[in-house]
């Protein structure tokens, strides 16, 4: 098949896309796919659809060169096109888009929109769940009316008047969090009213919106879903800390047990709660949901990643590997499924 796997972009997220991207690629080509990788909003004006595809190809190389526009994005910006040059062009001669996009403009519904407009096939959910699943306070709301149990919350909006935490109906300690961001950037736990002070200054860096939500002391889980199936369970344990940013993505930081040590019928309560966030929030051929679990035994979804991190070592592969499936094989069947959808 012709792929162009979609990374980049201008999100707080675009290093670990490109690192998703390269990797999706990779594992592509070597399964004898013509893939090839594109920043979707840098785009490269140095390929042609009837080029790209054929003959010699170095992904390292392309990696390269989306990495050489990181200082001009500020500059950039300022463009009113979203899609780069040839990008467009690219996807609508490929048989299927690979969207390695994660944060806003990727996991938000409106690259699905544009290509659903233009029949351009792509992996993932389509813009409705997307866009539900991107902005935390339609899911804590979803959640709640689908009966998916979920931390209580407050959403802030960077204008209104502040209360004291101990006002605002959901106390200390909590969690302070940008509503549509994604991979823990902008994220505080305050256990003071100081510390929420500063908690609150840090996620408006980011948004205008931010949901303020009860701290849940426990363990945290996340639970992949492809084509329907759950797939087991991983703990995600930071050795120190929460599970931020720099714990997501920095080696020996935390320790990842796939499958989670988790009783039978624990394991069972958590797939079927994670299950049911997945349809509330409309999702479709493949996700992911975070999960914690209090020291009762009591849990709560957090929210849901419709693009999850594809490195080889992300979460999502190493559920998969406990399957016995590989990541390439993975990554082909993301697409596989993905395709479904659109036939």
């Amino acid at each position: 098949m012709k792929i162009v796997v979609l990374a980049g972009g201008i999100s707080t997220e675009r290093e670990i896309s490109i690192v998703s991207g390269t990797g999706v690629c990779k594992a592509l080509r070597g399964k004898g796919h013509q893939a090839i990788l594109v920043d979707v909003y840098c785009g490269d004006a140095r390929k042609t659809a009837e080029t790209a595809f054929s003959g010699s190809y170095d992904v390292d190389a392309d990696a390269a060169y989306i990495r050489s526009f990181d200082e001009k994005l500020e500059e950039m910006s300022s463009r009113s096109d979203f899609f780069g040059p040839r990008v467009l062009e690219l996807c609508r001669a490929a048989d299927a888009v690979f969207l390695a996009l994660h944060g806003e403009n990727g996991e938000n519904g409106k690259v699905q929109a544009a290509f659903d407009l233009l029949g351009i096939r792509y992996t993932g959910s389509g813009s409705l769940g997307s866009a539900l699943a991107m902005d935390k306070e339609l899911s804590k709301q979803l959640f709640r009316e689908n009966h998916v149990p979920t931390p209580a919350g407050i959403v802030l909006r960077k204008n209104e008047e502040r209360r004291a935490a101990a006002e605002n109906g959901v106390g200390l300690p909590c969690v302070v969090k940008p509503s549509c961001g994604g991979s823990s950037v902008g994220v505080s736990i305050a256990h003071t009213e100081e510390e929420y002070g500063r908690a609150l200054e840090e996620g408006f860096r980011y948004e205008d919106v931010l949901i303020v939500e009860q701290y849940i002391k426990g363990r945290e889980f996340s639970v992949g879903i492809v084509d329907g199936e759950v797939y087991p369970v991983i703990e995600i344990a930071p050795i120190q800390g929460f599970y931020d940013y720099h714990n997501k993505y920095q080696a020996g930081c935390t320790v990842e047990t796939c499958p989670a040590e988790l009783s039978p019928e624990l394991t069972k309560r958590m797939q079927e709660y994670a299950l049911q966030a997945y349809e509330a929030l409309r999702l479709e051929s493949y996700g992911r949901i975070d999960v914690m679990m209090d020291e009762a035994n009591e849990m709560y979804c957090l929210e849901a990643n419709t693009l999850p991190g594809m490195t080889p070592t992300s979460l999502l592969p190493q559920e998969a590997a406990a399957l016995g499936m590989d990541y390439a094989s993975l990554c082909e069947k993301l697409i596989a499924v993905s395709l479904r959808k659109s036939n």
